[in-house]
């Protein structure tokens, strides 16, 4: 709904908060790391999967380009249809 804000529960784990759910991804923002998600094809629920890559410092151009080439590679997986639920 609109009126969500943020996943109210991620496998069975209550989220109370915006960053709660956000927690599994802050580190490398905290670090002072780039770091991109891309698309990483549909689980077995129908529900789309990330995958999140993190460079090393002051490596924004090159984590760029390895996402670039992932997605490139991996064209045939990402242009799959999700499974039916």
């Amino acid at each position: 709904p609109v009126e969500q804000h943020w996943p109210r529960e991620v496998a069975g784990r209550t989220m109370d908060t915006y960053h709660r759910w956000m927690e599994v991804v802050i580190y490398a923002t905290l670090a002072g790391l780039p770091a991109i998600s891309v698309p990483a094809g549909f689980g077995a629920n129908g529900l789309p999967m990330g995958l999140q890559l993190i460079g090393g410092p002051q490596a924004d151009l090159a984590l760029l380009r390895v996402a670039s080439r992932y997605e490139r590679l991996a064209r045939e997986l990402l242009n799959r249809m999700p499974p039916s639920v």
